[in-house]
């Protein structure tokens, strides 16, 4: 019975999550359990949670020693999803660069913003490469609330992001988290829940949350995008944010810091990001500092005088274009 219980509070959303270095025994079990939570949660799938017996464990376990991207990125946003080590950077970045949780925190309301604004263009199916650890509001969420049946594959290649997030996004067939690396996007498209929810003779939404800054050169994002791009239907919508090189002392010593940090990232000018895009058609605004690429409309009655970025926020780009 206590396992039964621990394993609801590491799978289902429920305030009560544990965070010790018990819930690989939980989590990396395969579980039978009831047809639904105690705690009046959604519906597991078929009464197990689903996808746990093919995950990477060995790797999981070989990661708890280094520093997550996902699993640092989710810290600063107030996620406890997280080892020491994580914690570790996230407070060094947040002690010693004050303010620079800005960083987390106006991509991911940007990536948001991507997925209402795809779901207004009538998408109604979206692969988020890099997706990260589930975060209070997901990609899904967004969509499902102008599209009540979008159909979502979250791709990671971090073991422990995708064990998460297959115990908690996953909620029902239209939706799947994908383990695979972001460089290869042949993988992706073979992998059989991607052959199953997308269509690509339809629109299709591709998000690319700042997981392009972490391909080096020699991995060519340009590529990636592009041959991407090559197999999307007419309309489709393809979203880059990257961190984009300092143009300060404290966002060179950023740069310097992340790089040193997670041992991997790519910062690049502007114009190079803008060119990841290809023959697709930019989008207004165009590219923009995260916090202000579409903003959300000023509240009735509230000044809409733009406020200037602070230096953190000014360091991720985004943009979004069009298939013509």
């Amino acid at each position: 019975m206590l396992m039964e219980s621990r394993a609801y509070t590491c799978i289902v959303r429920c305030e009560r999550l544990l965070h010790t270095d018990a819930i690989w025994n939980d989590l990396l079990s395969w579980f039978r359990l009831p047809a639904s939570c105690p705690c009046d949660h959604r519906p597991l799938v078929h009464g197990r949670v689903k996808g746990l017996r093919d995950l990477n464990i060995n790797a999981m376990r070989a990661r708890q020693s280094r520093p997550s991207v996902a699993r640092v990125y989710s810290y600063v946003l107030g996620g406890r999803d997280n080892y020491g080590v994580d914690k570790d950077v996230g407070d060094f970045f947040m002690g010693d660069l004050p303010g620079s949780e800005m960083l987390a925190i106006t991509n991911r309301q940007a990536i948001l913003r991507a997925a209402r604004d795809m779901a207004s263009d009538g998408i109604r199916q979206v692969i988020d490469m890099g997706c990260g650890l589930p975060t209070d509001e997901n990609v899904h969420d967004v969509l499902r609330r102008k599209v009540p049946d979008a159909r979502v594959v979250y791709v990671d290649n971090d073991p422990f992001v995708v064990a998460h997030g297959r115990a908690l996004l996953a909620i029902d067939e239209n939706i799947a988290v994908v383990e695979a690396d972001v460089g290869d996007p042949a993988a992706i498209r073979e992998h059989p829940d991607v052959q199953r929810l997308i269509d690509f003779d339809e629109p299709v939404g591709i998000i690319f949350g700042v997981v392009l800054s972490f391909l080096d050169d020699e991995a060519d994002p340009a590529a990636v995008v592009r041959d991407w791009s090559q197999r999307l239907a007419p309309e489709s919508r393809v979203y880059i944010s990257h961190f984009r090189t300092g143009r300060t002392r404290e966002a060179v010593a950023t740069e310097r810091k992340i790089r040193d940090a997670f041992g991997v990232g790519t910062w690049r000018d502007e114009e190079k990001i803008k060119s990841f895009f290809g023959d697709l058609e930019l989008l207004e605004p165009g590219m923009a500092p995260c916090a202000r690429w579409r903003p959300e409309p000023p509240a009735p009655g509230t000044d809409p005088v733009q406020k200037d970025l602070s230096i953190w926020e000014d360091l991720i780009v985004a943009g979004m274009a069009r298939k013509r």
